[in-house]
């Protein structure tokens, strides 16, 4: 009988762990030319969010985002739902409604069997029918290396957009996933986790944002933005940069999945991560009690991670009560203050 593929065996670094640093990308978007101002054009490339937004009228906007990776678990099928629910979660952080979507294929045609493929493209079917969303077509190409993904079109009301720029002084920060998924993965790769972690590990990325999505709609949510490939601290960052002010974290309020502190010591952390916190630290001032596998796990490159949420306290325990009793592993992890704009504080 032959032995199944070890799809994470076959590329180097696997999900959102794959993307170009946060650093590279920013130095490569400098050098592009600056863009003819578009009225329509709600939110674009300016503050790093999660999806663009434009507008077709006074009553409708379009959300578009795309996102693609290698192979972050081994099993296709939950590959694919993986990276379904991780493309259609942009449209969930800008506020907006999923509607199409096209599939991205890169895969080794002559050399992987095709049923492997083909369970790819039904994971992620089966997670664009749980959303309610429309696939309309997709483009493949032969490739050594797998990688799967889709291109999301979703709708929004214009004065519905939510956007990672428009937290408030006093905001409390909500995250309605744990982290920890990028050395969760690593140590899929490395072979250290049970088939009880991977299960685990695997339910949380294959999860939609589309409860905790809906969830915070009726709330004044001033900012949002999914948790995904630069990290916690990456993500976060954006949103301080965006809104001009300061965030402050506990750490230990911040949910973490399970050994996560221990797959680190022993090594499963992933390049991105590294990457991230290079990036980002700077911008920190972490507790002195903290040491770098702490700083590390903040920055911990996130596939298909919850939403952060910023909105008034007097709103956060509410919408954290009811996200909770809809099943969503949410938490209060921090607030905004007016301290250094762009600046994080972990305490």
């Amino acid at each position: 009988m032959t032995e199944p593929i070890k799809l994470t065996s076959l590329s180097s670094k696997g999900g959102c762990g794959c993307k170009i640093g946060p650093a590279d990308l920013k130095e490569v978007l400098h050098a592009l030319p600056q863009a003819v101002k578009n009225p329509n054009l709600l939110v674009g490339l300016d503050t790093s969010d999660d999806a663009g937004v434009y507008k077709l009228n006074e009553t409708t906007a379009l959300v578009q985002t795309v996102d693609f990776f290698t192979p972050i678990v081994d099993d296709p099928y939950q590959f694919g739902q993986i990276a379904a629910a991780n493309a259609i979660s942009d449209v969930y952080a800008m506020g907006g409604t999923p509607i199409t979507a096209l599939n991205i294929v890169a895969f080794p045609i002559s050399t992987l069997d095709k049923s492997i493929l083909a369970d790819i493209l039904r994971g992620a079917g089966d997670k664009l029918a749980e959303a309610n969303v429309t696939l309309v077509g997709g483009h493949s190409i032969d490739d050594k290396e797998p990688k799967f993904g889709l291109a999301v079109t979703g709708t929004v009301h214009p004065d519905k957009v939510r956007t990672n720029a428009g937290a408030k002084p006093g905001d409390k920060l909500i995250l309605t996933k744990p982290i920890g998924v990028g050395i969760m993965t690593t140590s899929i790769k490395n072979n250290l986790l049970t088939e009880e972690e991977i299960a685990r590990v695997t339910s949380v990325m294959a999860t939609l944002n589309k409860t905790a999505a809906e969830t915070m709609e009726p709330f004044d949510v001033h900012a949002c933005t999914d948790v995904t490939g630069f990290g916690l601290l990456g993500h976060a960052y954006e949103m301080a940069t965006a809104s001009n002010l300061e965030i402050t974290i506990n750490y230990q309020d911040v949910p973490v999945l399970p050994r996560v502190k221990e797959l680190a010591t022993q090594g499963a952390v992933p390049g991105g991560t590294k990457n991230n916190f290079a990036h980002v630290k700077d911008a920190i001032t972490f507790k002195d009690s903290m040491d770098q596998i702490d700083q590390w796990i903040l920055c911990d490159a996130v596939t298909s991670g919850g939403l952060l949420i910023a909105l008034n306290d007097e709103e956060a325990t509410p919408l954290l009560q009811a996200l909770r009793e809809q099943g969503v592993e949410a938490a209060i992890i921090g607030e905004i203050t007016e301290g250094k704009p762009g600046h994080i504080t972990i305490k």
